[in-house]
């Protein structure tokens, strides 16, 4: 069970790179495609969105990485000597798509535009043949133990690929849309709904010419998808999409954003719960798991990290959804002198209670070898780690709208 924790975390970590940074990658591909008077409009308001959070969304990408590597050594190590030329490639677009949004913010050159468009595309095409690779089984146990190349340019690598891509670009378009009507622009809102809307129908479609593509290629995790609970999450994540769609068409914007993203999650779920509980081809979890004493020391310190990163993602994204960056009022010039608001007598009991069930637990996980006792210790570092991140948002969230 201990083993199982990390590989949760990775899929709630890549789920949520791709539902926030997916958008990032999506968005340069609809500034390329604008045409007509309104070209101009929407590159404005494409650089403008996603200025205050493209940054910060890669700390999910950091996240992946350290739990792999920590948690799954001999994993992480055959996936990187196996498949090192598109995670090259993912980085080589990564580190593109960075300098080309910032020069591109200062200069409207077509050069820029290009690049920006090019790279937004390869790292998330690239970040999918991984997951096909691995989905696939085309990666062995063992240092380069697959062949470089054949084990992610294959039919199922190719396609998940492509569907990242397209996913990146209809979150995107849901996301511009959802601001630009917050913003007071239903020009633009219609102009971005419209691309959703064909966006997601075109990533629907290739969803199901994937999930055919992999039962055509006889590999086990098309039977993982089309039944228990991998199946479940592909019926999720259809529901969603459709609803997302629907809500697109009544212009409900905000509801749109949170049916994209749940559509996107479940595709994410439906992967880990078909391939469960296989890593790599003949390697399960438990196998390929750390010592419990690494994964709880892991998981401690991915406690303590949340209770920083959760609270201040929160803080970020309520201020973005609020309107509190655009550019009429977010000057930072009143706000920059708002007075700290004094810690009331609840929040000084959630804190103390949060201490006391962050210490009871790492007391309890690190002295304990095992049983009862060791996995109360985890619950309660979890529990610390849930209760500190809510008091914490809550009173970031309040002083913000003070």
């Amino acid at each position: 069970m201990l083993a199982e924790v990390p590989a949760i975390l990775i899929l709630v970590g890549i789920a949520a790179y791709i539902v926030l940074a997916g958008a990032d990658f999506g968005a340069p591909f609809w500034t390329l495609t604008a045409r007509g008077e309104r070209a101009e409009e929407i590159r404005q308001q494409t650089h403008r969105s996603m200025a205050p959070v493209w940054e910060a969304n890669h700390v999910w990408l950091i996240f992946v990485l350290v739990v792999c590597w920590t948690a799954y050594p001999e994993v992480f190590g055959s996936l990187f000597s196996t498949l090192w030329i598109p995670l090259l490639l993912a980085a080589l677009g990564i580190v593109l798509r960075a300098t080309s949004y910032v020069v591109g913010g200062e200069a409207d050159r077509p050069v820029v535009v290009w690049i920006s468009t090019a790279s937004s595309l390869l790292a998330p095409f690239f970040l999918g043949t991984v997951i096909g690779a691995i989905a696939g089984g085309t990666v062995p146990l063992g240092n380069a133990a697959g062949d470089p190349i054949t084990s992610w340019l294959n039919p199922i690598s190719i396609t998940v690929g492509i569907l990242a891509v397209i996913f990146c670009a209809y979150l995107a378009a849901v996301y511009l849309a959802a601001d630009a009507h917050r913003s007071g622009r239903p020009d633009l809102a219609d102009a971005f709904r419209t691309r959703a809307i064909a966006a997601g129908v075109v990533s629907g479609l290739v969803a199901v010419a994937g999930l055919l593509v992999m039962g055509t290629d006889d590999s086990s995790i098309y039977d993982g998808l089309v039944s228990g609970g991998g199946l479940v999450a592909v019926i999720i994540s259809g529901i969603a999409g459709i609803g997302a769609i629907g809500l697109l068409v009544a212009r409900r914007f905000s509801g749109a954003r949170v049916a994209a993203a749940l559509a996107t999650a479940a595709v994410v779920a439906g992967w880990g719960l078909a391939q469960s509980p296989d890593i790599l081809p003949g390697l399960t979890l438990d196998e390929a798991a750390a010592p419990d004493n690494v994964i709880i020391a892991l998981l401690f310190a991915i406690g303590i990290g949340l209770l920083v990163l959760v609270p201040s993602i929160a803080l970020l994204y309520g201020l973005v959804l609020e309107g509190r960056f655009d550019p009429a009022t977010g000057d930072g010039g009143p706000q920059a002198n708002t007075p700290v608001r004094p810690i009331d007598r609840p929040e000084r009991r959630a804190v103390f209670g949060v201490f006391a069930l962050l210490g009871g637990g790492a007391l309890l996980s690190l002295s304990m070898d095992g049983g009862f006792f060791l996995y109360l210790g985890v619950l309660m570092l979890f529990a610390g780690v849930v209760t500190g991140a809510i008091t914490l948002a809550r009173s970031l969230l309040h002083t913000a709208a003070d």
